[in-house]
């Protein structure tokens, strides 16, 4: 296994972002190549990002391939990443949390076949903006949020939170058929803490994504004829993230509301301890109530804890998937509307030859220089014509770049589809699950109480049942309780016999009462 030893970055070096796009590998511009080869312009497609910068096209194959082996036998998975193991490292001016990535891998193109490497946050963003600038038009999964308002970004329990959320993010890109041979990707999992560092300042800066962000943000705009397709994708998923943050925020209201109640029961269980001290005859009623109360606070608590950790964040983790469908879904439209810009100019072209040809260049601006006006015509024709190839050039470059943009967003909007109904049905029946137990416990916890106040007693017959409820009983065992359960059943057994016993003695007293009564009379 190879692992990472050497120490971690500083917190100067790790506290600046610096990304980019992948550096140009290929130099092909289809403007300016003067071939119009098929297998040219695609491998120029497969290359190409928004901001200009292109990436190896010896990699965009490699994804193919294994985008076609993935697709046809999802069972041949080969590539296996963990998430665990939080630490927290503390400096004078900054703190900040690492936690260990674990890989394990078949394929070909890594040199060992495990990697332990430990990455913070910014790295994970890193990789996240790289795969969005190198692989424009695929669906990149969201990352979860730096800071939480609910929990402390050092507790254990938002560090586990985190850690789930990471290993999820990672394991999505794992199983794309396309990123997961990103080369991005694989620095993450593979690189030392200073040749990670290396990378992430190699890219270009804020500007440019900026500028990058702008085109695409306009593009929406600015578009002609979108497809209904993607028109109905984008008025979904905007509907969907509607919805989705909708049911997060009232979700959060109704949690807090709980906790607030739970919180209330605990200080409710004591008072009725308290008031048993002072009434002898009562006491046993009212500790059961209390212990009843105790019950509902810790199935509450409970209830809450659960949703906490399982059902909010994949309600945020799919709110999140909404704004990144959206990124995609702006991307294509800027493709799509530098193809219809090209395809405007390609006919303004055409037209402004077709006006050379019946025009008389006498009173030219050539011919008034002194220049034969058959000259300035045949100088003018022929400058169009050359603008008019290279525009079908571009024209075709772009028309079939947005082929590919379509493809691939339709591709993994499928792939999302099938996770998102996996997901939303898990946190149902989770949220179904975690009611049905609370009220099944506090149901219980009252039951014994009413139990009790039936017989007149606290009787030792519900002491099975508070078992369920009370904490510190739950550790006594089976045996010890159905022992107790027992005993009570034989002295409440003893005490029957004894009322019978005392009924006939009665009986006999008042035979002889009688008897006497007769003899007198």
């Amino acid at each position: 296994m190879a692992e990472v030893t050497d120490d971690l970055p500083n917190n100067k070096a790790g506290s600046t972002l610096e990304n980019g796009t992948e550096p140009d590998s290929s130099g092909i511009d289809p403007l300016s190549s003067g071939t119009d080869g098929e297998e040219e312009l695609i491998a120029t497609i497969l290359a190409s990002s928004p901001g200009g910068a292109r990436a190896s096209s010896t990699g965009s194959t490699t994804a193919l391939m294994g985008s076609l082996k993935l697709e046809d036998d999802t069972d041949t998975k080969d590539l296996f990443i963990t998430v665990d193991d939080p630490q927290k490292h503390t400096f004078k001016v900054d703190a900040y949390v690492t936690y260990r990535v674990f890989t394990r891998t078949t394929r070909g193109n890594y040199d060992n076949s495990e990697y332990s490497v430990r990455r913070r946050y910014q790295d994970f963003l890193w990789l996240r903006q790289k795969l969005a600038e190198s692989q424009p038009t695929h669906l990149v999964p969201p990352l979860p949020e730096k800071h939480s308002m609910r929990m402390d970004r050092f507790s254990s329990e938002f560090l586990q939170t985190r850690q789930k959320a990471l290993n999820q993010f990672l394991e999505r890109i794992a199983e794309h058929p396309v990123l997961s041979f990103n080369e991005s990707f694989k620095v993450f999992l593979t690189a030392k803490a200073w040749e990670l560092t290396a990378h992430r300042k190699q890219g270009s800066g804020i500007i440019s994504r900026v500028g990058s962000s702008l085109k695409t943000t306009s593009s929406t705009y600015l578009l002609k004829n979108r497809d209904p397709e993607f028109t109905i994708m984008h008025e979904y998923i905007q509907t969907f993230g509607d919805k989705l943050g909708s049911v997060e925020r009232i979700s959060g209201r109704v949690l807090q509301e709980e906790t607030d109640y739970a919180a209330d029961l605990d200080t409710y269980g004591p008072v009725f301890r308290l008031w048993a001290n002072s009434e002898v005859e009562l006491s046993d009623d009212l500790i059961n109530i209390a212990d009843a109360v105790e019950g509902c606070a810790k199935a509450t608590k409970n209830s809450v804890e659960t949703q906490d950790s399982t059902c909010i964040p994949t309600l945020k983790e799919y709110i999140l998937y909404a704004e990144a469908v959206k990124d995609v879904l702006k991307r294509r439209d800027y493709f799509q509307l530098e193809h219809e810009l090209a395809a405007d100019e390609l006919s303004r072209k055409k037209n402004e030859r077709e006006q050379i040809k019946i025009s008389d260049q006498a009173y030219s601006f050539g011919a008034f220089i002194g220049k034969d006006p058959v000259d300035v015509k045949e100088e003018k024709s022929t400058r169009v014509e050359s603008q008019i190839e290279k525009l079908q050039r571009q024209v075709e470059y772009l028309s079939d770049k947005t082929e590919c943009a379509n493809a691939d967003l339709k591709a993994d909007m499928d792939r999302w589809h099938k996770h998102k109904r996996k997901d939303v049905k898990q946190v149902l029946v989770d949220i179904a699950e975690q009611q049905t137990k609370k009220y099944e416990q506090s149901l219980a916890a009252w039951e014994s109480v009413i139990t009790s106040l039936r017989n007149g007693r606290g009787d030792d017959s519900t002491l099975e049942l508070s078992n369920l409820l009370v904490p510190g009983v739950l550790s006594q065992p089976e045996s010890d309780v159905v022992f107790e359960t027992n005993s009570a059943s034989k002295s409440t057994s003893a005490e029957a016999d004894d009322a019978l016993d005392m009924g006939s003695d009665d009986l006999d007293i008042e035979a002889e009462l009688e008897r006497e009564l007769e003899q007198i009379e």
